[in-house]
């Protein structure tokens, strides 16, 4: 067996070819420059000159992380990252449809909001605990879940399309923003250039980058979000105006739960790419601490959106102006009106709370490519800036055909997303507190592939070292039966335009959506007693 040493000289050997990593069938296959791949390689031997970061999927050795000296600047890095991405626009774009969509009163409209996004914000802080003790992005983690196989199709669901569809509504927001501070005179498609260009670059250049420009976007963003507060500050006495006293309860309760998944789905769906940003974090670091700085990264900044949000739904159904300005340039027009009058200097303001926008899809980019890295041997060996443009590509066609329809794509996307999170959670909940912790009184026999923990052999450990290796990993059965069981609760319990599951329209024509629950239920209740089968089945 190599020693430690000797496995952190592999991995620095492969960093020049994008970290492609050690298979367990194919050890230490050379790349052939005169390939087929070599064109990428030599380019991105080239690009590495230049700073750009070259690492894939490969795990981040113990040794290769920063020692706890650095651990606060580490801590502080990422705090700025999570405020930048969940305090700008585009989570606050959520946060104006509870009223202006679903037709709830403010009061009504800011408690569904909170709670969602808080609870929402939990799953994703529990899912980050896996960065540091295992140095993998989080969807080569879900590996130990989903088995080799089926977490290939989980990465494209949970990080791909996601990331995708998020980074649409941020640069459809963007063009938005950007007609409505002209007047009209640029073209929504400009903004969508805009991010799209800004954004592939920073995320290229990779994390030390990225650490560095999403901290210093999130003092300008927070700056930027307390004068929003204090300009709209004239528009405050209208927002009781707004009743909804004649809409039947039932909808009303349809409407509730319709928003609360999608402010649930805008913070929970951060799950599935937490990890990504605490592989250089020592594997000591205690998970209460990574938890911690997650969660209230998230939902400091959020709270600030998620109120200036549901204030400016609430005064977009009351305010002649603030209704055209809605209607006319969907929520950039409305956050134009809002910095109004201030005239110009309202403009310089809207402008800088646009580079939220790139904030927040600089780690869509840069989260999506690993997951295109997962879908087999040969697209592991494609370097990382080449999916980075793919990704790129996708979202800005998918952005520039659905323009013109920004609230719909909304509203319908994120709790589409949400549902698959929820069925992630819950297994990987069940996982990590459950069979990796008292995995001692359900086995019967011994099992060589895992290993227990000295100091305390009631712990099961992760194996991280052989996060690439088929023979060792979890053939997957139970996280992947349970799932796809789960998907029958998003079809019984989904509200959408084009939807409505039988469980959903108790709340009315429009129902009220019901899947997220639905989906954690179920998988939920079959994977603990698939898991324990599968475990004394196959011992992995």
């Amino acid at each position: 067996m190599s020693t430690a040493s000797e496995k952190f000289e592999i991995d620095k050997e492969q960093l020049v070819v994008d970290a492609t990593p050690v298979n367990s069938i194919e050890e230490g296959t050379p790349v052939d420059t005169t390939s087929s791949w070599g064109f990428f390689h030599k380019l991105s031997a080239k690009l590495d000159s230049f700073g750009v970061e070259q690492r894939g999927i490969a795990r981040v050795l113990p040794e290769e992380r920063v020692n706890n000296r650095n651990l606060l600047s580490q801590f502080l890095s990422v705090m700025g990252l999570w405020a930048s991405a969940t305090g700008g626009i585009s989570n606050m774009s959520s946060f104006v449809l509870p009223t202006t969509v679903f037709e709830l009163e403010f009061r009504q409209a800011l408690v569904c909001s909170l709670v969602g996004c808080y609870f929402g914000a939990a799953v994703s802080a529990f899912c980050s605990t896996l960065g540091p003790q295992s140095g993998c992005r989080q969807m080569v983690t879900a590996r130990y879940l989903f088995g080799w196989w089926f977490v290939k199709f989980i990465a494209i669901l949970g990080t791909v399309i996601a990331g995708i569809g998020w980074s649409v509504v941020n640069t459809v927001l963007s063009g938005e923003i950007l007609t409505a501070v002209s007047g009209g005179d640029v073209p929504n498609w400009i903004g969508i250039i805009l991010v799209s260009v800004v954004s592939i670059v920073i995320s290229v250049f990779g994390i030390k980058v990225l650490y560095k420009v999403e901290k210093y976007y999130s003092v300008v963003i927070f700056i930027t979000l307390i004068l929003f507060y204090i300009c709209m500050s004239n528009r405050y006495d209208v927002i009781y105006d707004f009743s909804n006293s004649d809409v039947p309860h039932n909808i009303m309760t349809g409407n509730w739960l319709s928003m609360f998944s999608i402010t649930w789905s805008g913070s929970a769906t951060w799950g599935a790419i937490t990890s990504d940003y605490y592989i250089m974090f020592p594997e000591t670091t205690p998970k209460w601490q990574i938890f911690s700085v997650t969660f209230f990264g998230i939902i400091i900044p959020t709270t600030f959106v998620a109120v200036a949000g549901n204030l400016l739904s609430a005064i977009c159904v009351s305010d002649p102006e603030y209704i055209t300005a809605y209607k006319d340039g969907g929520v950039g027009g409305a956050i134009v009106q809002a910095f109004g009058r201030w005239n110009g200097f309202g403009k310089f303001l809207v402008v800088l709370l646009w580079l939220s926008l790139i904030a927040s899809t600089i780690l869509n980019t840069y989260s999506g490519t690993f997951a295109f890295q997962l879908a087999g041997k040969g697209f592991t060996r494609v370097p990382r800036w080449v999916w980075a443009i793919v990704f790129t590509v996708v979202y800005f066609v998918c952005a520039i055909a659905g323009r013109d329809h920004f609230s719909t794509i909304l509203s319908n996307f994120l709790p589409m997303i949400g549902y698959w999170i929820a069925m992630y959670f819950i297994m990987l909940l069940e996982e990590d507190l459950g069979f990796r912790k008292f995995a001692h009184h359900l086995y019967t026999k011994e099992f060589p592939n895992e290993e227990f923990s000295e100091s305390e052999p009631h712990k099961f450990k992760y194996n991280w070292d052989q996060w690439n290796n088929i023979n060792v990993l979890t053939h997957g059965i139970a996280a992947t039966t349970s799932f796809i069981c789960g998907i029958a609760g998003a079809v019984l319990g989904m509200a959408q335009v084009y939807y409505v599951g039988p469980a959903a329209a108790h709340f009315g024509p429009a129902g009220g959506d019901l899947g997220m629950w639905l989906t954690m239920g179920i998988s939920g209740v079959l994977y603990p007693p698939l898991r324990y089968w599968e475990l004394k089945k196959f011992g992995r």
